[in-house]
C-alpha cells in the first residue's frame, strides 16, 4: 500500500469520499478574489478561489452564492460556467465547477467554515491579488488552476474545459 501524507485533522470531514465543489472566479479592477486555506495535506496554506461543497437539492449558482457570502462577505451574481477541474490527492478526491462571478453587494471580509467545528476552519483569509502578488506565492502554495497562469484573463478564457 502506498504511503498517504498526514491529512490535516479540520479536513477529515471531506476525506474518502467524492466531493462536489463550486468554485467562483471573481476579477475586478484587475486582481483576483483569493481565499487563503490552512493545509490539508502539506504544511503550507494553500491559496485558491473562493467556494465550496454542493448540498443535495442545491443547484449550483445557489451554493456559489451562499459559499461567496459566507467565505467573503461578498454577494455575488453568477455568470457564466468556465471550466471543471478534478482534484484527487488521496484521501482527497473532488470534482470543481468554476463559474465567473460579479460583486453586487457586501464588503470583504474573512468569513467563517460554517460545517467546521469550532476552532477546526481551514478558512484563514480573502484578499484581492494582483497577477504579481499571486505568480509570488510559491507554486504548491495554490490551486492547480492558479500554478501557471502568466494573466488573470487566463482563467477567463478557460471557457468549458475539463482539466484532470
Amino acid at each position: 500500500m502506498p504511503h498517504l501524507p498526514k491529512l490535516n485533522p479540520h479536513a477529515a470531514a471531506y476525506a474518502d469520499k467524492l466531493r462536489v465543489r463550486v468554485c467562483g472566479i471573481c476579477i475586478q479592477d484587475n486582481r483576483l478574489l483569493l481565499a487563503r486555506h490552512g493545509s490539508t495535506i502539506a504544511n503550507n496554506a494553500f491559496w485558491a478561489p473562493p467556494g465550496g461543497g454542493l448540498h443535495f437539492g442545491e443547484t449550483m449558482q445557489a451554493c456559489l452564492k451562499r459559499e461567496l457570502l459566507e467565505e467573503t462577505g461578498l454577494e455575488v451574481r453568477v455568470e457564466r460556467f468556465l471550466y471543471v477541474q478534478e482534484f484527487l490527492q488521496p484521501p482527497l478526491h473532488a470534482v470543481e465547477f468554476f463559474f465567473e462571478v460579479r460583486v453586487t453587494g457586501g464588503s470583504l471580509r474573512t468569513g467563517t467554515d460554517p460545517e467546521a467545528a469550532t476552532g477546526g476552519a481551514l478558512l484563514e483569509h480573502v484578499q484581492w491579488l494582483t497577477i504579481k502578488e499571486l505568480q509570488a506565492i510559491p507554486y504548491q502554495d495554490k490551486h492547480r488552476t492558479l500554478q501557471l497562469l502568466l494573466s488573470l484573463d487566463d482563467l477567463l478564457g478557460l471557457n468549458h474545459y475539463f482539466i484532470p
